[in-house]
């Protein structure tokens, strides 16, 4: 595995511990005092959304196993892998931005487009 190959699993699996992250947040935090603040709700409004933010934890659940399944597979197949679900991560990203905030472009949208750029640089 070359050293660019190396740097690209890496960024991606930042991106997948993002995902992860993301998971905790929203299908655990989403209605207690920490996720309210981060997700600026008040609790009624985190109440009527819970069964939602759930929802969308668990996807974001999805990608990163994606992610890391395509960091430990075999190298022809993982790169595959990596280019589906780093685009998958940039179209929720676009969707988000578009639909609730500018800032999860930046947040989610951002790293996943570096590492997409990184794999494609790092070839099979």
């Amino acid at each position: 595995m070359s050293a660019a190959q190396i740097v690209a699993d890496v960024v991606t699996a930042v991106v997948a511990l993002q995902h992860l992250l993301f998971l905790y947040l929203e299908a655990f935090l989403w209605t207690k005092p920490q996720g309210r603040k981060i997700f600026n709700t008040t609790a009624e409004e985190a109440e009527i959304s819970a069964a939602l933010a759930k929802n969308q934890g668990v996807y974001n659940g999805f990608l990163a196993a994606g992610l890391v399944w395509g960091i430990v597979t075999n190298p022809a197949a993982g790169y595959q892998i990596k280019l589906v679900f780093l685009i998958c991560v940039l179209v929720a990203a676009l969707a988000g931005g578009l639909t609730v905030s500018k800032r999860i472009l930046l947040v989610q949208g951002a790293p996943a487009a570096i590492a997409l750029v990184l794999v494609l640089a790092g070839g099979r």
